[in-house]
């Protein structure tokens, strides 16, 4: 029996108009789109991106970038230690992850390897200021809304199937730990609601649970919907936001309720898919992200992220207990993310889907930021381990972060970057940052880099002041 659990139809709404509903409600209403310019749309290698987002710092010498394995025992020095896990062999001739991560190694012939991203310096480490400077490539605070990575690729690369929202977001619920600051990145800023994220927090919640309750006739619910969009237009609603804002919330409404009455709504419905296939992916709520991800994109979805979800302290948020953690974490993962894979490979669908893994930063044993500027600690860390839960990476880490990167262009088979095999592990060869990150995927789809819009009277570019840089070691 397949699980499936229920919204109700408020909630879908919620869904719909979170991202417009923060922007119109924020401070001064935003004077609008008011032009855009670049140099025009480029030949593209992608068509659609899946992010597949590690939130909460997942170390990179845990995973993908494995040093030297220091068994536990009691008495030993937290120095030792810069792998609390074994290597293994994967796909590539002398390329190791972590144990664990054995079906993801097995596909890594198909992918490159980034083994040298460096976070940025945002002073006190707080994740979801990490988070948002990951997904919109801007260091928070901003004078205005500032468009998630998607919203950019929604906007600018339009719907490919106009039933399917172009922009998902698959499994954070913002009612967890700093919720309101998750909701700040979550959102299609000054671009407009109708390039704003389609919020699912539960994978397994199909759209049929957000059809008009048993006993709603099609009438009431025609009503219901005419209502909601006099309140966007004259209710207290109206009131906030330009013209163009309202518009686009108005678009982004009908673009939901023309959803709700497609054939491709069966897309959203885990329960069409064969056991088998489910099974494959079945670790979980990620797990079934992924699953629903693939789903969607076979029904021409353009951009979607899943997420491991960010809760303060729980899955790769690890203040303790990190080896023992980072265990059930693997499992999470390692075959959902490597089904994904194969199976976009095996439908052709892989050579224009951009499939990223990644993570707002790493972690180390010691070291908290990086080592030449080195922040508070925020993790008590004992120089003899005496006991289980001070043994692994429980500090955040940002001078060399580990991401995975498939098809749309990338090169096969491939490792970029390096870092040193000795604490502190950073960054020592090919370094990238955010801002690379971005255009190297905006470049795969097309958008150039001197892309812009002007927003109360100034430029607004995809990366701060256009200055991102497309990484052609990446592509193939």
């Amino acid at each position: 029996m397949l699980l499936k659990t229920t919204i109700n139809r408020r909630d879908f709404i919620k869904r719909t108009s979170a991202a417009a509903i923060s922007t119109m409600g924020l401070g001064a209403p935003l004077a609008g789109l008011l032009s855009s310019c670049g140099s025009g749309t480029l030949p593209s290698t992608a068509d659609s991106v899946i992010l597949l987002f590690m939130a909460g710092g997942m170390a990179h010498t845990e995973t993908f970038d494995p040093k030297k394995f220091t068994p536990f025992r009691k008495g030993m020095e937290a120095k030792e230690v810069l792998s609390t896990f074994p290597s293994i062999p994967t796909k590539l001739d002398g390329i190791h992850f972590s144990e664990g991560l054995e079906n993801i190694a097995s596909v890594m012939d198909k992918g490159t390897l980034i083994r040298s991203y460096i976070a940025a310096d945002l002073g006190h480490i707080l994740h979801t200021r990490h988070q948002y400077h990951f997904h919109t490539c801007y260091e928070p605070p901003q004078s205005v809304m500032v468009p998630h990575l998607g919203s950019w690729i929604a906007k600018e690369k339009g719907a490919l199937n106009p039933v399917i929202p172009p922009f998902i977001n698959i499994g954070q619920r913002f009612t967890v730990g700093e919720g309101e600051e998750l909701k700040a990145f979550h959102s299609a800023g000054f671009l407009g609601s109708e390039y704003g994220p389609f919020l699912i927090p539960d994978p397994s919640a199909g759209l049929d649970a957000v059809r008009p309750p048993i006993g709603m006739d099609s009438k009431r619910f025609e009503s219901r919907n005419q209502l909601y969009k006099d309140l966007i237009s004259a209710g207290p609603m109206g009131e906030f936001g330009s013209d163009y804002q309202k518009e686009s919330l108005s678009r982004s409404m009908e673009q939901a309720y023309m959803l709700l009455n497609s054939p491709e709504a069966k897309a959203f419905d885990l329960s069409q898919e064969p056991k088998e296939s489910y099974d494959k992916y079945n670790t979980g709520k990620f797990g079934l992200g992924c699953l629903l991800a693939k789903r969607l994109i076979e029904q021409g979805a353009r951009y979607i992220t899943v997420t491991t979800e960010y809760e303060p302290f729980f899955g790769w948020d690890t203040h303790d207990n990190g080896h023992t953690r980072l265990k059930d974490m693997k499992k999470l993962i390692d075959s959902p993310i490597a089904q994904l894979i194969k199976d976009l490979d095996q439908s052709g669908r892989l050579e224009r889907t951009l499939v990223i893994v990644a993570s707002e930063f790493s972690r180390d044993m010691l070291t908290e930021g990086r080592p030449d500027l080195k922040v508070k600690d925020q993790v008590e860390v004992p120089d003899i381990i005496e006991d289980m839960k001070n043994y692994g990476m429980h500090r955040h880490f940002t001078d060399g972060c580990s991401v995975l990167m498939f098809g749309g262009g990338i090169r096969r088979g491939h490792v970029f970057g390096k870092t040193a095999d000795e604490r502190p592990c950073k960054t020592i060869e090919n370094p990238i940052k955010i801002d690379s990150i971005h255009q190297t995927i905006y470049h795969a789809l097309g958008i150039p880099a001197d892309l812009k819009y002007e927003i109360e009277k100034r430029p607004f570019y995809t990366t701060p002041d256009g200055h991102g840089r497309v990484e052609h070691g990446l592509l193939a």
